[in-house]
């Protein structure tokens, strides 16, 4: 189990090498390190959880959309490494339950999915949420902020993955939603935190926006 996940933390490094959005390398270390601590509380299957943090991005869509659908990415990397097909169908289908969508989010179908979930939409709140949130905006050529354009605050799964919002408004159509979406006790108190600071940080922001001293 632990040369696996060696493994699999070699694979990702040099998968995100030259990513720069905020799901890289980092994040994804950030993500598997607090689904190990949130398992362990939980009971949860560790090494589950291990493959499932570390290859939860592999695939995304907006990362490899033409591996989205079948997990490719993480499926072959699993079975070069010789992983039992039960424990792949296992991970993959944590993954596929991992992703926010708007209204189209799912709650995961075992603890598994939940832990890493969890550590999951933490990484996307608090400080390190602020900086990725900016960070994917930058890198995909959104706008900070426009007044003029209103958050969707219920968005479809295919308009939330289509959406080309502000990142300002990113905060309200999916971060600020988080904190209520946790699914384990450990997600809801670190959640409650991170949700307070983004909270401070958006007061701050748009009180310097509008030129308040």
């Amino acid at each position: 189990m632990e040369k696996t996940v060696e493994k699999a933390k070699e694979y990702v490094k040099e998968l995100f090498r030259n990513e720069f959005s905020g799901h890289d390398y980092f994040h994804t270390l950030r993500v598997y390190n607090t689904a190990v601590a949130l398992s362990e509380k939980e009971n949860a299957d560790l090494f589950i959880v291990s493959l499932a943090a570390l290859l939860h991005d592999a695939d995304d869509v907006k990362l490899s959309p033409e591996t989205a659908e079948k997990k490719d990415n993480a499926v072959n990397f699993m079975k070069s490494q010789g992983v039992d097909e039960d424990i792949i169908s296992r991970v993959v289908k944590a993954i596929d339950e991992i992703s926010f969508s708007g209204t189209g989010t799912v709650v995961p179908s075992t603890i598994e999915g939940k832990c890493v979930q969890d550590a999951d939409r933490l990484d996307a709140i608090g400080a390190i949420g602020i900086a990725r949130a900016f960070s994917y905006g930058g890198n995909h050529n959104r706008e900070m902020h426009n007044p003029d354009i209103p958050p969707n605050l219920n968005m479809t799964k295919e308009e939330y993955r289509k959406s080309n919002s502000t990142s300002v408004n990113h905060f309200y159509e999916k971060l600020l939603k988080l904190k209520d979406l946790m699914n384990t006790d450990e997600g809801k108190r670190i959640a409650e935190k991170r949700d307070r600071y983004m909270r401070e940080f958006l007061d701050e922001f748009l009180s310097e926006w509008e030129g308040k001293r």
